[in-house]
Order: structure tokens, then C-alpha cells, then sequence
């Protein structure tokens, strides 16, 4: 599914975060070193290969809200933007850290001046925040922030579940064309 707000375009899909051809950056839902882990992290790593965590040890540790960019190695991307998602019911506040983190990977992804990001639904998965509402505060602060995007053109939730996903679309279907 597909929403354009300004000259932006988001867009849904199930898939795999560390598969996306053609988009310039991917986010990692990252831990606060930065290292290998489960889940999107644990994708990202083992397919950008080992040198991806030795780039990223000078840049841990991050807290939550956070973002940092690196190269991206072996994964079909231009760069991976790290992002360090609240932990439901003890990063407080959490919706203001989960917005955060989206704020500061469009903030990294403009400097480079990337036109396409894919993100995940971060602190979904491991970091325990609630889905629906963890699509909603993605999605609200993409919208919001669409009208200041010079560079960004194109932003891809890449949900590994078909469920996350449909949560993801009834958000997005929510959102109103600007």
C-alpha cells in the first residue's frame, strides 16, 4: 500500500529489511552497541558481513531516540542508519523516544542527501512496544515530518509478518493526504 503526503511517498510491504534493492538506506533497529543481534539487527549484520559492526564501535554506545549512519557493506544499500528504539515500559517517555528515533534517521538520511529509506517497525519486535501503537507514532511522524524532506522522496516499512503489515496499513490508511 502506498500514501503520497507533499512530495513524499510511503509506502508498505512484508519482507525482509536486508533485501531491499532499491532503496538507498535501510534502518536497523538497533541495540545501544551497536552489535549483532536478533531479529532486524540480527538480519542486517549477518548480511552486510563483520565489517559492520567494526565501523559501528566507534559510534556506540547510542540511547534511545538516537541515530547514527554507516556504510552498508555487503547488504544492496548505500548505508544502514542505526536506531536505538525505547524499551516499552522502562525508556520513559517512550512515545517521544520512538518518535525520535524516526525524526533522527530522516535527519541522517538529509544529510546524505538519500532520496529512499526503509525502515522496520522499531521497538516492536524484542523492545516490547505495542504494534498498533508503535505503527501509529512511525507513521504520524513521517507525515509530519514530510513537508520539511528536501532529499527523501520514498519511505518503505518493511514488515517481516503479513500482520504487521496490515497494522502498518490501517495506520497509513489513516493518515490524511497533505
Amino acid at each position: 500500500m502506498q500514501k503520497k503526503i507533499h512530495a513524499l511517498t510511503i509506502e508498505t510491504i512484508q519482507g525482509d529489511i536486508a533485501a531491499q534493492e532499491d532503496i538507498e538506506a535501510v534502518v536497523n533497529a538497533a541495540n545501544a552497541q551497536l552489535k549483532t543481534g536478533g531479529g532486524v539487527a540480527g538480519a542486517i549484520h549477518r548480511t552486510a558481513g563483520p565489517e559492520l559492526e567494526k565501523e559501528c564501535r566507534q559510534y556506540a554506545p547510542i540511547r534511545p531516540g538516537e541515530a547514527v549512519l554507516s556504510k552498508a557493506y555487503n547488504l544492496p544499500n548505500d548505508y544502514v542508519i542505526h536506531c536505538l528504539g525505547p524499551v516499552y515500559g522502562k525508556d520513559k517517555p517512550e512515545d517521544e523516544l520512538l518518535s525520535k528515533c524516526y525524526r533522527n534517521a530522516l535527519k541522517r538520511a538529509e544529510e546524505k542527501n538519500i532520496t529512499s529509506i526503509a525502515f522496520p517497525a522499531i521497538s516492536a519486535g524484542a523492545f516490547g512496544y505495542p504494534l498498533q501503537e508503535a505503527s501509529r507514532i512511525a507513521l504520524q511522524t513521517i507525515a509530519q515530518q514530510a513537508s520539511s524532506l528536501k532529499s527523501v522522496r520514498l519511505v518503505r516499512f518493511v514488515l517481516f509478518k503479513k500482520s504487521d503489515q496490515q497494522a502498518f496499513e490501517k495506520e497509513l490508511q489513516k493518515l490524511e493526504k497533505a
